[in-house]
């Protein structure tokens, strides 16, 4: 079990505005965390610091591994799809490609070792018979196997997924976290959900951040545990009518 980063004492926000209040953190090969909170919370800013989008106010994020590869390399990073731009002139295969545009620089042309990386991920996810298709012909969920594929494409040591459930289909949310699954054999994963119930099933431990975080090393959580974190409180029943049970508001 090798660490790949860690946040130490990291407080970060925007211009006089502090979000993330004094957040230490470890991330190793092997995990797989399941980020939970309110909104307004903190989580997007948790992404963003772990990314290296926005430096901390004070404190330090420190990534470990070989000093030699870019940092771009180490994180896979899933956006939430109503965040791309279908109408862009793109097709799926450059969309992957452009995964490990990294290397050198936007204007470049990928070397024949690029393009056979590109064709494997998407035959890995089952989705090479549309690597031609435009991505405003795909579906939710095939739009979001295309980004997943873009996101692992350079084999990162860490895979980032911000709410990977918005937006898709029950049948494909379900082949996702089975797909996540096996990559967590290869990688770290880092899953940011309001939806405990579902993502329990699946992940390893919890963090539930509001401005500050709480860590817990099981993929378990009561909902005492959840009021204690003042994070909202989702469960999900199965059974022949599916459906969500809230926790009683006071009006």
């Amino acid at each position: 079990m090798s660490k790949i980063l860690e946040l130490k004492s990291v407080y970060a926000g925007y211009k006089e505005e502090i979000i993330l209040n004094d957040i230490s953190f470890e991330v190793f090969d092997d995990d797989f965390i399941g980020i939970i909170g309110p909104n307004g919370g903190g989580k997007t800013t948790l992404l963003k610091v772990i990314l290296g989008l926005i430096k901390p106010i004070k404190g330090s994020v420190e990534y470990f591994g070989d000093s030699n590869i870019d940092r771009n390399n180490k994180i896979g990073f899933l956006p939430q799809t109503n965040q791309i731009d279908k109408k862009f002139p793109v097709s799926v295969y450059d969309v992957v490609l452009s995964g490990l545009i990294y290397k050198t620089g936007f204007y470049y042309k990928h070397p024949k070792v690029d393009r056979i990386k590109a064709k494997e991920t998407l035959q890995r996810l089952g989705i090479c018979d549309l690597r031609k298709l435009h991505i405003g012909e795909l579906s939710g969920g095939q739009m979001q196997k295309v980004l997943l594929a873009r996101a692992i494409v350079s084999s990162p040591r860490l895979l980032v997924l911000d709410e990977p459930n918005t937006f898709v289909d029950n049948k494909f949310e379900g082949e996702l976290y089975e797909i996540l699954v096996e990559l967590n054999k290869e990688m770290g994963i880092i899953i940011v959900s309001h939806d405990i119930g579902t993502i329990s099933t699946y992940i390893k431990t919890i963090a539930c951040v509001n401005r500050g975080l709480h860590y817990h090393k099981s993929n378990k959580i009561t909902e005492q545990q959840l009021a204690s974190y003042n994070c909202p409180i989702k469960l999900i029943t199965h059974g022949e009518v599916p459906h969500t049970v809230l926790k009683k508001h006071n009006h």
